[in-house]
């Protein structure tokens, strides 16, 4: 009696470790069906992220409001000239992030994953300018305990720049696949879509123009709002 083998996978045309074109319900090595989650779930739970962060500085902004109505010890500080331009380099990076999602749908992975490496640049930027603030701050003899103002001003620029930095941390991530990827693709010199990329950068999008949003509101509650 002759055994009848399965057929073997077709593979042409893809590189080696890459996961198939299927969206990517399948991992890369055992060929069975492996469930995941569906888009609409990874953005649900980016939503919930942003809604427990923004509940955290609304907690803090009811705290600001508060605080400043008290006593006669509140004494506003004098913005930080370099945080004019950090506002300018989150907001640049928002539109290098677009700039990105726009040519990966396109099929411009190459221009894409340039945008992608202006707007990691562009947030690093933003915080080595943050710090530049807290080191002019400092300077002029202004800590977090000199005044209430001082105390929430070093208070919700840290809160934000952690928030930040984590963003940082999964941009750099996907801006370091998306190169290695396309490299990999040059060699294999096929074509490839992967639906993953494209969620990966939405909801990288998601997160950062919150953050972006959430800095503009922290800039005018610092120093605009009376």
């Amino acid at each position: 009696m002759v055994a009848t083998l399965p057929p073997k996978p077709e593979t042409y045309g893809r590189a080696p470790g890459w996961p198939p074109d299927d969206g990517g319900n399948r991992d890369n090595g055992g060929g069975f069906d492996k469930p995941s989650p569906p888009p609409s779930a990874y953005r649900l739970g980016m939503g919930l992220a942003l809604v427990s962060i923004f509940m955290l500085f609304v907690a803090f902004t009811s705290a600001y409001v508060i605080r400043q109505g008290q006593g006669q010890d509140w004494q506003p500080i004098n913005l930080p000239v370099v945080l004019w331009l950090t506002t300018a380099l989150l907001l640049l990076s928002s539109v290098t992030l677009e700039r990105a999602r726009q040519r990966l749908r396109h099929g411009d992975e190459l221009m894409c994953n340039r945008w992608l490496t202006a707007t990691t640049l562009l947030g690093l930027g933003f915080l080595i300018g943050q710090f530049v603030a807290w080191r002019q701050l400092a300077a002029d003899g202004i800590y977090i305990n000199t005044n209430p103002h001082s105390s929430f001003f070093y208070m919700l620029t840290a809160a934000h720049g952690l928030h930040l930095a984590g963003g940082l941390v999964g941009l750099g991530y996907i801006t370091v696949k998306m190169w290695r990827q396309s490299y990999q693709l040059a060699l294999a010199a096929g074509l490839w879509t992967h639906p993953k990329k494209e969620l990966a950068i939405d909801l990288m999008s998601l997160y950062w123009h919150f953050m972006d949003g959430l800095w503009v509101y922290l800039f005018v509650l610092l120093f605009a709002w009376t």
